[in-house]
């Protein structure tokens, strides 16, 4: 009842910076929570960043000070700008929307994913 399109992904040098889009959109629910997860090869999914509908926003200690999440709540997009890139930053970049008819019964939507590359 949700999809979930990001785009922006692709190979960077370290240091340098890649802005990653994620546009939820439904029929039927709606969009509350976001977030961005990621999946380095061998590891699990792990949280990145999270935005809520009001804006509060919470990061990996990992990316504090250099990714930054925002959001266009008129699109339901978020993005996620992210500096001072690492190879250890390296991984498929997920995007999560919450769907609900109300905020106490929601589920999560995931979208295909965007590879991010951090190499010299």
């Amino acid at each position: 009842q949700v999809q979930v399109v990001e785009s922006g992904g692709g190979l960077v040098q370290p240091g340098e910076s890649l802005r990653l889009s994620c546009a939820a959109s439904s029929s039927t629910y709606n969009i509350y929570d976001m977030g961005w997860y990621r999946q380095a090869p061998g590891k699990q999914r792990e949280v990145v960043a999270t935005i809520t509908n009001g804006g509060i926003t919470d990061y990996a200690n990992s990316v504090k000070g250099r990714f930054i999440t925002s959001r266009d709540n008129a699109k339901n997009t978020v993005y996620l700008q992210m500096n001072s890139l690492k190879p250890e930053d390296t991984g498929v970049y997920y995007c999560n929307a919450e769907g609900g008819k109300n905020y106490n019964i929601r589920y999560d939507y995931w979208g295909q994913g965007t590879q991010v590359t951090v190499s010299s």
